[in-house]
């Protein structure tokens, strides 16, 4: 019998890689799409890990399974590790990927 774990996480890209690093575990692995009723979680704490202890805890809680949270992001030196946490609304309200690229680009721009 297969073990769950739960992934507090929607991202389906995220998803898949832990499932690639989990591959080899006796693991059902799930996320919380699965759970239509989860609560939505504000990351706004102060580092990855900050956040990612929230989503884990609070969803845990929540559905009582073994869950775990996850946060990441773009760190860059030069920019004094920005954009960090806030890697994926860089760009602002209205955000994407590509918008995200293209101001970080921008902010590289004369730098050595």
């Amino acid at each position: 019998m297969k073990r769950e774990l739960l992934v507090a996480t929607k991202n389906k890209k995220k998803l898949k890689e832990i499932k690639e690093i989990l591959k080899d575990l006796r693991l059902r692995v799930s996320s919380i799409a699965d759970y239509g009723d989860c609560p939505r979680i504000i990351e706004n704490g102060k580092s990855f890990k900050d956040n990612a202890v929230k989503k884990a805890v609070r969803i845990a809680r929540f559905t009582g399974k073994l869950t775990l949270g996850e946060d990441s992001g773009l760190c860059v030196d030069a920019l004094g590790g920005a954009p960090g946490i806030y890697s994926s609304r860089f760009s602002g309200k209205n955000k994407s990927d590509r918008q995200n690229n293209l101001k970080l680009l921008k902010m590289l721009e004369g730098l050595p």
